[in-house]
């Protein structure tokens, strides 16, 4: 079951702990890939440091950051791992839900091919960078509607239920001054699949 786009349209810190636990599902060659969301960072611009939109900066590289929640925003780091944000807010208030884990649940082969020549399944998707090879996402998904998409796209878990929720500073972002203690980080207590500081 797809989430309504209302959902995304709020603060990302008050989405972060709540969308743990949901679906990110990703189609590949006909085949759908469904994986849970274990742990999640806010980045709140204007005010935040940490954030690409830290001051309003708007660039054409920041642009799906400022655009209606429920859309991905996926740039580059280290010049070689994507990464993948869920945008919150209405347009053009610019806040985001960086995606730093998720535990698969199915279609093992797809993702180990993907991630070769990794052999351990607590590795396959437990970072940024790791999850995005793993399920084939890109730059070109930067603006993708999550909402509607068909090849990327969030889904409810239904079966959900009460789940413990840690919430951490963030990480790797010293530069961020005061905005680096944040506890911005939001991650599924005691998931294998958390990612590696």
């Amino acid at each position: 079951m797809r989430f309504e786009r209302e959902y995304f349209l709020r603060d990302a810190l008050e989405v972060g702990p709540e969308i743990l636990g949901h679906y990110l599902v990703r189609e590949i060659d006909g085949k759908i890939i469904r994986t849970i969301i274990a742990e999640v960072e806010a980045y709140v611009g204007p005010d935040d440091k940490g954030a690409h939109t830290y001051k309003n900066k708007r660039t054409a590289r920041t642009e799906p950051m400022f655009s209606e929640g429920g859309h991905a925003y996926v740039y580059l780091i280290y010049g070689m791992y994507n990464c993948i944000n869920i945008v919150c807010q209405q347009e053009g208030k610019p806040e985001a839900l960086l995606l730093r884990a998720v535990e698969p649940l199915n279609e093992f082969d797809i993702l180990f091919s993907n991630r070769s020549p990794v052999k351990n399944i607590h590795s396959l998707s437990n970072g940024p960078g790791k999850l995005c090879s793993a399920l084939q996402i890109d730059r070109t998904f930067s603006g993708y509607d999550l909402i509607n998409g068909k090849e990327l796209y969030l889904e409810k878990n239904k079966n959900r239920g009460d789940i413990g929720i840690v919430r951490a500073k963030r990480i790797g972002i010293d530069y961020a001054e005061e905005y680096k203690d944040k506890l911005w980080r939001f991650y599924i207590k005691n998931n294998k699949f958390i990612s590696k500081k």
